[in-house]
């Protein structure tokens, strides 16, 4: 089958998500072409070790579903690209004292990027995923806006808050008003090899049992560290480190020293090489700055902006103002003080369900 303008082409992992997502795609009667990406390959020295995605037998489960719904399917070999894009940025956070957050780059660059960009090439228009989130278009702005799926418990919009207006335009949630008990019925009423398929965690590119440290070192991206002092935020020497790149602010464990309270990483800085620790009480923040800003209904704040924002993909959410200050920048006070604000995670702002936009913690 050669794609057309009606084609929408579908990232397909392996997994029951994007199964059923392709599923629905098919059913709705337009022509459908299934890719998975090849991101990283077996670990190096590891003979028959992946990481939670890309092995050969997730490419076979996800050429399987393709052939049951009667659309051809594609392996696209995007190795450098996946390093280039995440990779690299990922190992270059941790040396630069930040937590870095892969999964929102990786849709931004890879899913709607570069496998966007393949699709187009082929001639087809949009690329549909197994996220749980939804898309709808505003009809006095025009805009297309993202929303919280209905399962609260599977939903991803917070991964997807950095694409931009012609990315969402493109993009397809098929599993956004569904719930994961009901993707995985719709998949065994369809008879889909992947209906029972446990889900990947954590990050998807590491292996079971591998941190991403070593990771890191098995694919000579481990940055080159230097070794450091542990102090208190008085300055008082607690002990030493190996390198700034094995901690991130709110860590708790694998510090490395002894105290009589629990200490927390409170902030990472690579230019003195020093960790800086503290009690519970001394991680609550109540303001940060971002940066790279994107907004979603709006190119950006009128004034003000009240929401509740989300510090990380398992934070809640805590009621803020946002204040824009021009160039892509930010300010968020939290109404309440906010443990672990980690520089180099997203700060997701929201109004109920509806996504307004966020940017990348600077401080």
């Amino acid at each position: 089958m050669t794609p057309t303008a009606a084609t929408t082409a579908v990232a397909m992992s392996g997994g029951v998500d994007s199964s059923v997502a392709a599923a629905l795609v098919a059913r709705s009667g337009r022509p459908a072409v299934g890719f998975s990406m090849q991101l990283v390959d077996r670990l190096a020295g590891v003979a028959e070790r992946y990481g939670r995605c890309c092995s050969p037998e997730d490419f076979r489960d996800a050429r399987r579903v393709a052939e049951r719904l009667g659309f051809p399917h594609y392996v696209l070999d995007l190795e450098q690209d996946f390093k280039r894009q995440v990779l690299e940025p990922f190992a270059a956070d941790y040396a630069a004292g930040r937590t870095p957050s892969p999964c929102v780059r990786c849709n931004t660059y890879m899913k709607f990027g570069v496998l966007l960009g393949r699709a187009r090439a082929v001639g087809a228009e949009r690329v549909a995923t197994g996220h749980y989130a939804i898309l709808e278009r505003d009809p006095r702005s025009g805009r297309t806006r993202l929303l919280r799926a209905v399962d609260a418990d599977k939903d991803q919009s917070y991964f997807l808050f950095d694409l931009s207006e012609e990315q969402r335009r493109r993009a397809e949630f098929p599993l956004g008003r569904l719930t994961k008990d009901e993707v995985r019925e719709t998949a065994r009423e369809l008879g889909l090899a992947t209906a029972d398929k446990p889900e990947s965690m954590d990050l998807c590119f590491v292996a079971e049992g591998e941190s991403y440290r070593e990771f890191l070192d098995r694919h000579a991206l481990a940055p080159a560290d230097a070794a450091g002092e542990i102090v208190r935020s008085d300055g008082a020497v607690l002990g030493r480190h190996a390198g700034v790149s094995r901690f991130t602010v709110g860590q708790r464990r694998g510090l490395g020293v002894a105290a009589a309270e629990r200490l927390y990483v409170l902030a990472v800085e690579p230019a003195s090489r020093r960790v800086v620790v503290g009690g519970a009480d001394e991680l609550a923040r109540e303001r940060c700055t971002i940066e790279r800003s994107r907004w979603i209904p709006f190119e950006r704040p009128g004034g003000a902006l009240r929401a509740s924002v989300r510090i990380r993909s398992t934070h809640p959410g805590s009621m803020a103002t946002i204040t824009d200050l021009g160039a892509g920048r930010a300010e968020i006070r939290f109404d309440e003080p906010q443990r672990a604000v980690a520089p180099g995670q997203a700060a997701v702002a929201y109004d109920g369900p509806l996504v307004l936009g966020g940017g990348w913690i600077a401080a």
